[in-house]
């Protein structure tokens, strides 16, 4: 995986804060790289395969590098079959005594829960037999002490970073380059290609259709 610095984007931005500092405007890419990625999910990685151990309930996720944390969980399996996505609190109303350490309890795990950036949890534990596998997509962002990110993800989501970034930069009380008109901007410009950006990464390259799936009551 190719990165690319934030550092990359200061000459762009400069111009439009003259007197900026260059760490200054850094520190707003980076952050409105974060935004951009958790607003648009447009960062989709599919990671390393994970193998359960017997009793074991907890799990890191497996970002492809240490600038990246896992911000949402888009697809799950184990062993090829679709796994759920719940919350802790559902986990407990299905299973009581949920993370139980009784032997006796261990079976097929049925469901998942995105408990942190870093790490998430099956439902209920699972058994020996056979070997478990997770295999999950998800979206990713960089993490507030990143350099940089995927490169062609940084590219394509760029002019939304900038504007992101502007519209932060530009309203920052008696500086030289504060511009509240220009910041209005960037922040109507900020808005409108994150919601195109989110709504080409929800159906692809390929302009796939999207359906809405119910809620199982089973």
């Amino acid at each position: 995986m190719a990165t690319r610095t934030f550092a990359d984007m200061i000459t762009r931005l400069a111009s439009s804060v003259p007197g900026c500092p260059n760490p200054v405007i850094e520190y707003a890419i980076r952050d409105a790289a974060i935004e951009v990625c958790e607003r648009t999910g447009a960062w989709r990685y599919q990671q390393a395969d994970v193998t359960l151990a017997a009793g074991t309930f907890a799990y890191a996720f497996v970002p492809p590098d240490s600038n990246s944390e896992v911000h949402s969980i888009l697809t799950s399996t184990i062993n090829d079959s679709s796994i759920k996505s719940i919350t802790l609190e559902q986990a407990h109303r299905l299973y009581p005594d949920y993370p139980s350490t009784d032997a006796a309890d261990r079976t097929t795990p049925k469901y998942l829960i995105h408990v942190a950036a870093d790490k998430f949890q099956v439902v209920p534990g699972p058994n020996s037999s056979p070997t478990y596998k997770v295999k999950m997509h998800v979206t990713l962002k960089p993490l507030r002490t990143a350099t940089g990110m995927d490169k062609d993800v940084m590219d394509d989501l760029e002019d939304v970073i900038m504007h992101g970034a502007l519209q932060h930069l530009l309203v920052l009380p008696e500086r030289t380059w504060s511009d509240r008109e220009l910041a209005s901007y960037h922040a109507k410009q900020y808005a409108f290609k994150s919601a195109e950006r989110r709504a080409r990464a929800n159906v692809g390259p390929g302009r796939a259709i999207q359906t809405a799936i119910g809620a199982s009551w089973a």
